[in-house]
């Protein structure tokens, strides 16, 4: 099992004079874990203070290293600490201003009374709020905390770190001011009714963590009611980054698009939307695989209406059976789906040059180093292994193109070209079967994508008000 930087440990230890540093550093490596940092924080008459921080991979692991340490003569434990605690203390989170308000001149322009022509302005001139007010750079993170990754239905308050971390990167990639909104109800209509009612404030609404098939209809309904951009990220922004790899994918394997068999496994919210989105790219021959095996249009009967689209509108071969047999002859494996569904030798079955993105987090549908001795290209949604699969390479991008260009409407044409976008980040020169997406911290990313936005957009209906309105307040 492999160390993450999601368990690192910090640990402050006192020892005497009969204990070496090295000791520590040897224990540490003893139990598996791996030495990030050995600092002297002091010395007092207790002895040598000293900060280990290390990695480990889980919380039990975590607790032998610090079994180990309390084992050695001459060693005393003072304290230990997880560091993916301490960062979420008090939240990631805050609220700065940008104007400063230093004496009575800046509070009456801020406040009252000149913000009353501010606000004045604005109910003569709705639109006005895009150059008034936050709304045009500011994004609302919405989730009921029913479908978290990794982790299922756990609620709004548990969902609430993830949509913290969520504005954290619209912030980080794509200077987006984003502010997570965790509601606590799971009823559609309610759900619905609360996000309209708030949207005054945004100019664009991800939605996020949602389960299936609630997810559909809220986002249907929202992107229909309001007049801001609506974005369900789990659904849209894992098949903008599933397509961009694809395209980088079939180049290194010299396969056509149009011409592959595509298997993919799990058709809820992510599965479908990666679906629909391989397909405007002009795929053909793509089979969906739910927990009964292959959709296909002789077997509709009391399907939710998302999954019967599915399964009218693909698999051209009509395939039946499971996934396992469904692989023969296939030559791209996409699993949004459970960990472990396969075993690396189901893999020997596909088509030469095979492709697979196994993409259950943080267990993949099969594992990747088993798989590797079959298929040429592997991409999983895991840092730890070559070519991951992550959303932070669409979602800032994309709301950073739709906020500057100030339009309502997110097409599947605004999708395709956020893919090819980030696919074109990878140059040919760079191209590799390790190497067929950007790395999360690639700074081409956003502004590409963004500038593809604004491209696409082109010809929507804007917001954008004249200049010399502008001055006319």
């Amino acid at each position: 099992m492999r160390v993450s930087p999601s368990y690192t440990v910090a640990i402050r230890v006192v020892v005497d004079d009969t204990v070496n540093t090295m000791n520590l550093v040897e224990v540490v490596s003893e139990v598996g874990a791996v030495l990030t940092a050995l600092d002297i924080a002091k010395a007092d008459a207790m002895g040598m203070h000293i900060d280990i921080t290390a990695d480990c991979h889980d919380s039990e692991h975590r607790r032998q290293l610090v079994e180990a340490l309390e084992e050695l003569p001459g060693v005393t434990i003072l304290s230990v600490a997880d560091s993916t605690f301490l960062a979420h203390m008090g939240g990631k989170l805050e609220v700065k201003t940008k104007i400063p308000v230093k004496n009575r001149r800046d509070l009456s322009r801020v406040y009252t009374p000149g913000v009353a022509r501010v606000s004045t302005a604005i109910a003569d001139t709705p639109d006005k709020a895009y150059l008034l007010t936050m709304k045009s750079n500011t994004v609302a993170v919405v989730s009921d905390g029913s479908a978290v990754l990794g982790l299922g239905d756990i609620g709004p308050a548990a969902a609430l770190p993830v949509m913290e971390g969520k504005a954290v990167l619209f912030k980080e990639f794509a200077d987006v001011d984003a502010w997570p909104v965790v509601l606590d109800t799971n009823d559609v209509d309610e759900i619905v009714n609360i996000v309209k009612a708030i949207a005054p404030a945004y100019g664009g609404i991800n939605l996020e963590d949602i389960s299936a098939p609630r997810c559909f209809e809220i986002e249907e309904r929202l992107r229909n009611e309001l007049d801001i951009p609506v974005f369900h990220d789990d659904q849209h922004g894992t098949a903008i980054v599933v397509l961009a790899a694809l395209l980088n994918a079939l180049k290194v394997v010299g396969k056509d698009i149009s011409e592959v068999r595509i298997v993919v496994a799990g058709v809820g919210a992510a599965g479908s939307a990666i679906i629909k989105l391989l397909m405007a790219q002009g795929a053909k021959d793509i089979v969906g695989y739910g927990r009964t095996g292959a959709l296909h249009a002789g077997d509709v009967e009391g399907m939710h209406p998302s999954r019967r689209w599915l399964a009218e509108h693909t698999n051209p071969r009509g395939v039946t059976g499971d996934l396992r047999s469904g692989l023969k002859d296939a030559d791209v494996f996409i699993g949004v789906s459970a960990g472990n569904l396969l075993d690396p030798e189901d893999i020997a079955q596909m088509a030469d040059g095979a492709i697979v993105f196994a993409l259950s987090n943080p267990t993949p549908e099969v594992d990747p180093a088993g798989a590797s001795k079959y298929a040429k290209v592997i991409a999983t949604g895991r840092s730890d292994y070559p070519n991951q699969i992550n959303n932070v390479l669409a979602f800032p991008g994309l709301f950073r193109g739709l906020l500057d260009a100030r339009v309502s409407e997110i097409t599947t044409e605004v999708l395709r070209v956020c893919a090819v976008a980030i696919a074109g980040v990878v140059s040919e020169r760079e191209l590799d079967a390790n190497y067929i997406i950007p790395g999360v911290f690639d700074k081409r990313v956003a502004p590409a994508v963004s500038e593809a936005v604004r491209k696409a957009v082109k010809d929507l209906p804007t917001r954008e008000i004249p200049v010399q309105e502008h001055m006319n307040l």
